[in-house]
C-alpha cells in the first residue's frame, strides 16, 4: 500500500518537521507539507496530522485562529469523510476549536509550562490509532505544553467514557486535566487529539519507542482496509 499523508503547518508551528520525519521513517513515504493558507488538500490522502507548536502565537486562545485557517475547512471535510486525523498538542487544541473534538484545553493547573516525559495508560486499544497497544498498558511519551488542561462538563465526560472515546490517560499528575484525560477520539473513531508527543518517541535515540505503535496502528488499519 502506498501511504499518502499530510502534515499541516500553521504560522508558529514548531513540531511539523518532527511529525513529518516520524511519518516518513515509519511509513516509508514522505508526507505532503501543506500550508495553512492553502484551500485544498492533496487528493487521496490516507492520514492528516496537525502538529504541535504555537499557531498564531496562541493569540486569543491556543488553536482558535488556526481553526479558522483556510485549510481547516478541507481538513474538517476530510475528517467527516472518514480520513484519519491526528492532532498533537497544539493540533489537539485546533481540533477542539474547530469542533472536530469536544472539550477545550485550558491553562495548566499549576500555570507552568510542563516539558518532560510522562507516563500514560492506554484507555482504549480498539481504535485505529491504538490497536498496537495492550489495553491498560503504561507507556512513556513526552509533553511540552502550557495549555494542556483538558476540560469538558460532566455530561460530556461521562459520554466520552461511556463511548470508549478516552484514548489515553495520564498515569501521574501533569496538568490538571479532567479525569486525567490525555487524548480523546471523535464519535467515529477516526480523529484523535492528544497533548503528549508520540512523534518524539519513535526510536531508541529519542529515549524510547512507545510512540511508534500509534503510527504503526494507523498504517496497519488502513492497509487492512
Amino acid at each position: 500500500m502506498s501511504f499518502r499523508s499530510a502534515v499541516i503547518t500553521f504560522p508558529g508551528s514548531n513540531c511539523d518537521r518532527d511529525m513529518a520525519d516520524a511519518l516518513e521513517k515509519i511509513a516509508g513515504a514522505a508526507p505532503f507539507r501543506v500550508w495553512h493558507g492553502d484551500a485544498d488538500l492533496p487528493d487521496g490522502l490516507d492520514f492528516i496530522a496537525l502538529p504541535g507548536g504555537f499557531s498564531y502565537g496562541d493569540y486569543l486562545r491556543s488553536g482558535a485562529m488556526a481553526a479558522r485557517s483556510p485549510i481547516m475547512q478541507a481538513v474538517v471535510a476530510a475528517a467527516n469523510r472518514g480520513v484519519p486525523v491526528l492532532g498533537v498538542c497544539n493540533g489537539f487544541q485546533v481540533l477542539t476549536e474547530s469542533g472536530l473534538l469536544p472539550g477545550a484545553l485550558l491553562r495548566n493547573a499549576g500555570m507552568n509550562f510542563v516539558c518532560r516525559n510522562v507516563r500514560l495508560s492506554v484507555a482504549n486499544n480498539q481504535s485505529l490509532f491504538t490497536s498496537g497497544y495492550d489495553a491498560g498498558a503504561e507507556i512513556v511519551i513526552p509533553v511540552a505544553h502550557h495549555d494542556g488542561n483538558y476540560f469538558a462538563d460532566d455530561a460530556a465526560l461521562d459520554r466520552l467514557e461511556g463511548e470508549g472515546r478516552v484514548a489515553f490517560r495520564y498515569a501521574e499528575a501533569v496538568n490538571g486535566s479532567a479525569r486525567q484525560i490525555a487524548g480523546v477520539l471523535n464519535a467515529a473513531g477516526n480523529v484523535l487529539g492528544m497533548m503528549p508527543h508520540p512523534e518524539r518517541m519513535i526510536e531508541p535515540e529519542q529515549g524510547g519507542t512507545d510512540g511508534r505503535a500509534l503510527f504503526e496502528s494507523a498504517i496497519t488499519a488502513l492497509a487492512a482496509g
